[in-house]
């Protein structure tokens, strides 16, 4: 789910699983049936009709969807056909969070919610992945490295996040590489809160179904140590950094905070629910869009563009070279 909102606990984007597979086998996998097949495609085609962000794509989706429903009429195995139909959805919408996942296991519905197992959320975010955290390391000058794999949800994740923040808040400078996060959870909010004052506006988002608008600002307060507001701060950028991590670069962008630094990222801004439309089946379903009160738009489609592009394995050099600069210029009279 890929929310917004003005609290520490709001959830960003759950990281999709890989290409369609929801969880890790643990099951010997179903064959797909032709009305698991008729079921999957009819669900998935009355969901994009009433629900997608963007109406008429969602209409048009659906029609071509049903005609496209006979090329995979002879896949038996349920991976393939998730496989299959996230390739076909996404090409179509140009939208990378839409997709379909398959989970042996059956999904549990919570009002056409698909609800996940305490396993699939430990396994995306637990301690195995250090909750995201790759690494803290301190380099010469004094220069704080913090490389962030995931952004985890505060209930699982938020007091990790909250020890690195203040392990880097003694920094002359600090650079957080998002090179290789694909999204996550509210853990997000909670690092802005150590880089901004309390109260900035953030992306907020829009969702069709409720017709709702939703506002998000830093938070108020966090434990610790805080980086502040005034030391140079640099995030790199890959083509890999996606969805809750674009949001982040794109916010400390968009208020002047932050100097991004790589490649363009992937370019998914738009809120998602996963919604069951099989007792084995997902669908990934952007309902929104996200919101920046700042700029008036989102990284949908085009991506954060840096401020300084380089490949991105050049990108840490880089943003080196940049805060050695800012540093031995001396602070700004």
């Amino acid at each position: 789910m890929f929310r917004m909102a003005a609290a520490l606990v709001t959830a960003l984007a759950v990281v999709a699983p890989a290409y369609g597979v929801y969880a890790q086998q643990q099951q010997p996998a179903m064959s797909l049936s032709a009305s698991d097949r008729a079921e999957i495609v009819g669900n998935t085609a009355k969901l994009l009709e009433s629900r997608y962000v963007n109406a008429e794509l969602g209409k048009r989706m659906a029609r071509q969807l049903r005609r496209a429903a006979p090329q995979w009429s002879s896949i038996t195995d349920p991976a393939a056909f998730a496989a299959a139909m996230t390739g076909w959805l996404r090409e179509t919408s140009g939208d990378g969070h839409l997709g379909l996942s398959y989970s042996a296991a059956p999904i549990a519905e919570n009002g056409g919610e698909a609800s996940f197992s305490a396993g699939e959320m430990e396994r995306w975010y637990g301690a195995h992945r250090n909750h995201g955290v790759e690494k803290i390391e301190r380099l010469e000058g004094n220069i704080m490295l913090l490389d962030l794999r995931v952004f985890p949800p505060v209930t699982m994740g938020g007091d990790v996040f909250a020890a690195a923040m203040t392990v880097v808040a003694q920094g002359e400078a600090l650079i957080i590489d998002l090179r290789r996060n694909g999204g996550g959870a509210g853990a997000g909010n909670i690092v802005l809160g150590y880089l901004l004052d309390e109260g900035q506006p953030l992306s907020g988002s829009y969702d069709r179904p409720s017709n709702k608008h939703t506002v998000n600002t830093s938070p108020v307060w966090v434990p610790g140590r805080r980086f502040g507001t005034k030391k140079p701060l640099y995030i790199l950028t890959s083509r890999k950094t996606f969805s809750a991590a674009e949001a982040f670069a794109y916010d400390l962008q968009a208020l002047g905070r932050a100097t991004i630094v790589g490649e363009v990222t992937g370019g998914g801004a738009h809120p998602f629910e996963y919604r069951r439309v099989h007792r084995h089946f997902a669908l990934d379903l952007p309902e929104g869009k996200s919101v920046n009160p700042i700029t008036g738009g989102n990284w949908q489609g085009t991506g954060v563009r840096p401020d300084v592009v380089v490949p991105a394995d050049q990108a840490l050099e880089r943003a080196l070279e940049l805060a050695r600069a800012h540093i031995a210029a001396g602070p700004k009279q």
